[in-house]
């Protein structure tokens, strides 16, 4: 079945049960805070996440900035879900902002600003350009997507565009999952968390992008869409089909 089914299948289930949607919501939420975190080097487990979020302690022997972290990304998460309308736009001040949540009590000299000198990122081959062009290249890439209709084509080429500029001097991935999921929720899909398992196919398929094979990032954004979508259409059709009413 294609995205374009499923996806016809989630609207046709709408108005959506609060109380599923707000459990299904809560178990994935955690779960993308521990997924996005992990996959840039936080140490929280998912079990540790899940008690820093809900119950607000500090985990022993684990460090403060990841805890930090976790509060911070579950804040950026909210405020994107408060953002993302139907039909919304994520502009470039929205994105700082996410940012800026994102770095608070980590590192705020940088929160919610662009970089302003060179970097490297560990383990690629690709070089973000100079922090002079950095503006101008994220303008033309909000341009650019904002006329891109297929919000799939859309959440994935702004991914890969912030991740590839990397405007930021750290929290770029996590900035570029949010502005993906922002654009994939405003267009009535579920949002992605990419899990820790497939992290090398996930830099894989960046660095594929990067090299002028952008499909390839498209596809396994595609597949990991298509197992969010199975899981939503799973645990809300079910008590249609099991149940009475």
């Amino acid at each position: 079945m294609t995205l374009e089914s499923k996806h016809k299948r989630l609207a046709s289930l709408r108005p959506l049960c609060p109380e599923s949607v707000a459990s299904l919501a809560a178990a994935w939420d955690v779960r993308m805070v521990y997924e996005s975190n992990s996959i840039e080097g936080n140490s929280l487990t998912l079990r540790e996440t899940e008690l820093v979020l809900s119950k607000g302690v500090t985990v022993s022997g684990k460090p403060l900035k990841d805890h930090f972290e976790a509060v911070n990304l579950a804040k950026a998460w909210e405020q994107v879900k408060a953002l993302a309308q139907p039909g919304a736009e994520l502009t470039e001040r929205d994105l700082l902002d996410l940012h800026r949540i994102i770095l608070t009590r980590v590192e705020d000299s940088f929160a919610g600003t662009y970089r302003t000198s060179a970097v490297r990122i560990a383990g690629s081959n690709h070089t973000p350009p100079n922090p002079i062009k950095v503006p101008d290249l994220m303008e033309a890439l909000f341009a650019e997507t904002k006329a891109i209709t297929d919000p799939v084509e859309r959440a994935a080429r702004l991914h890969h565009g912030i991740a590839s500029i990397h405007p930021f001097a750290d929290g770029n991935g996590r900035t570029a999952r949010l502005a993906m999921n922002f654009v994939l929720l405003a267009a009535g899909y579920p949002p992605v968390s990419i899990p820790v398992t497939p992290r090398e196919a996930y830099y894989n398929a960046l660095e594929a992008a990067d090299s002028g094979d952008f499909p390839t990032f498209r596809a396994f954004l595609e597949t990991e869409l298509h197992k969010e979508l199975d899981h939503y259409l799973e645990a809300l059709e079910q008590p249609t089909s099991s149940t009475d009413h």
